[in-house]
């Protein structure tokens, strides 16, 4: 494995991170969205992460294959589970016995799962930086 296909790998799990956090953040802005255009309370959403194999777009360069093991986003999984029902007979949205559905959302758990998200970019960024600054030296070397 090359230099150069670290970086590729870098990218594709800066790319993954960065779905998972619109993901979450769709999730917080709509933890209480008890009616969508497709009628109901809004469903949660998760991404689903696989192994992809990443080639590096220098590859041409050297003449060979460079492979290496990145991340995708394999899918995006919408919470089917019951709505959680809350007592307010005076909402809008309120069924024939006074409840109404909300989202299946805790705002906890998704911040602390943002805050994973964030971590884990911020991670593939200094393996990035480390890999540039490992090349810039490497043509210095040659110079």
């Amino acid at each position: 494995m090359s230099l150069f296909s670290v970086l590729s790998i870098g990218a594709s799990g800066m790319q993954a991170q960065r779905t998972r956090a619109e993901m979450l953040v769709e999730n917080l802005a709509n933890a209480e969205t008890t009616r969508t255009p497709g009628g109901g309370p809004y469903r949660r959403k998760d991404v689903v992460f696989e192994s992809s194999d990443v080639a590096s777009p220098f590859a041409s360069v050297f003449n060979t294959q460079l492979q290496g093991t990145g991340v995708a986003v394999s899918e995006v999984v919408t919470d089917a589970s019951d709505p959680e029902k809350r007592y307010m007979p005076g909402h809008p949205d309120a069924d024939a016995d006074g409840y109404v559905a909300f989202p299946n959302v805790k705002p906890a758990e998704d911040m602390v799962d943002l805050m994973g998200a964030a971590r884990s970019y911020e991670a593939n960024v200094a393996a990035i930086g480390a890999v540039k600054d490992m090349i810039q030296r490497s043509i210095d070397l040659l110079h």
